[in-house]
């Protein structure tokens, strides 16, 4: 919603100021079609060009999370640690109880608590990868955090793709509009002929091009691709907090302390309170022991 209003501010300030200036729009109207099919079309082909079939498909994805927003949000980041508080007890009091979890997780009772997480084949393979190779005396807390950091790191620059993708776009974008000009130059040299007042409406007419190619480019698709961006790493915490806890637990630290950690490092805007965690914590271990 809040991308959408961004948009709107965009259109209504930027063509409000040139209609207040006393601008007219019948020439922009008139040339606009074509403008944008050049323009627009040629910078879709150079994108399905420079990406292939997949990369389409992911840009395309991702451009709806630049439009809804993170996927991951404060209640998600309080069930991700008291899912991770569950196996990690669990797996202090009874390490083969735990691998019956962590080798089947769509058939877990600790893991269809949490559906949304459940649903997610990336965070449930980093914990079940994890937990399972700790079982297998991996348990070095240095080393696992060296792979797991270079797993984020692969995940990260692969989600990465569509923002790089729409910034391209958006880089070129401006010299496409100089070529839209460039082509309204060229018919209005062939009409030079005529009277001035059509000579005008030509060359306002290729001018449109220039216009349109630097206002897209700053005022939707660069921005959009800073959007998509900033979602995804925002997204991305999301699995650096798996890591964390994780982590601790490989440390040895108590349940508690290793879920503390992971609050710790949560996005101050997901992160749920030391109290609210502490009574979620508390109604597990009540429901446990009932």
């Amino acid at each position: 919603m809040i991308s959408i209003i961004g948009i709107l501010i965009t259109v209504v300030m930027v063509f409000g100021g040139y209609y207040a200036a006393g601008g007219k729009f019948g020439i922009i109207v008139g040339a606009l079609p074509f403008e944008m099919t050049m323009i627009g079309g040629a910078a879709l082909g150079a994108f399905v060009l420079s990406n292939g079939k997949d990369g389409v498909i992911h840009t395309i994805k991702d451009i709806k999370k630049g439009f809804k927003g993170a996927h991951w949000h404060h209640d998600d980041y309080r069930d991700l640690l008291c899912l991770l508080f569950e196996l990690i007890r669990l797996g202090r009091q009874n390490a083969v109880a735990l691998e019956e979890h962590t080798d089947a997780p769509q058939e877990s009772e600790i893991f269809g608590r949490y559906p949304r997480i459940l649903a997610d084949r990336d965070a449930v393979d980093m914990i079940c990868d994890t937990i399972r190779t700790a079982s297998m005396n991996y348990d070095d807390p240095n080393q696992v955090e060296e792979v797991l950091e270079k797993r984020l790191e692969a995940k990260l620059h692969h989600a990465m793709h569509s923002s790089h993708a729409l910034q391209t776009v958006a880089d070129g974008l401006p010299a496409l509009g100089i070529v839209a000009a460039v082509l309204g130059v060229i018919k209005t040299m062939a009409s030079i002929d005529q009277p001035p007042e059509i000579l005008g409406k030509l060359i306002g007419g290729a001018l449109v091009g220039t216009f349109l190619g630097v206002f897209l480019a700053y005022g939707f698709v660069g921005p959009l691709a800073a959007r998509v961006k900033s979602v995804i790493e925002e997204d991305h915490s999301f699995y650096r907090l798996i890591r964390e806890v994780l982590i601790a637990n490989l440390h040895k630290h108590s349940p508690n302390i290793c879920v503390e950690v992971g609050r710790q490092n949560t996005p101050s805007h997901c992160r749920p309170s030391y109290g609210e965690l502490d009574e979620a914590l508390r109604e597990l271990k009540q429901s446990a022991a009932a």
